[in-house]
């Protein structure tokens, strides 16, 4: 009998999947699961010259709002005051930056469908 995954372990499966697609894409993993007093921000990704802070969801088709819904005003605000701690930290100034969601739809066979959307929320 298979064991059932907990959320954590969940999550962690939901981030390399979506690290694994972006780096398809062209992206290049810098961070993942960065904590600071602020918040969390799931992955941190370069593009060419521009930093990408991404959010990750994952959502069952059941559900009734988008992922990108499902990340308020004030989840926004953590994510930004996040990001400018990490180019803080890593004296990083004048760097464009944009935030991503990545959503992933959790089917019914066990599949996951994975939507992109760069520069969902402005800073």
């Amino acid at each position: 009998m298979r064991r059932q995954k907990n959320t954590q372990e969940q999550g962690a499966e939901q981030e390399r999947l979506a690290a694994g697609y972006l780096r398809q894409q062209g992206l290049q993993l810098q961070e993942r699961n960065y904590l600071c007093p602020h918040g969390e921000i799931d992955l941190i990704m370069q593009s060419e010259s521009e930093w990408v802070f991404v959010e990750v969801r994952s959502r069952r088709l059941s559900q009734f709002s988008t992922a990108l819904e499902s990340i308020g005003p004030q989840k926004q605000q953590r994510l930004l005051r996040s990001a400018e701690h990490f180019l803080a930290s890593r004296q990083i100034s004048d760097a464009p930056c944009r935030f991503d969601v990545v959503a992933i739809s959790l089917l019914p066979d066990g599949r996951s469908d994975i939507e992109w959307l760069p520069n969902a929320f402005g800073a």
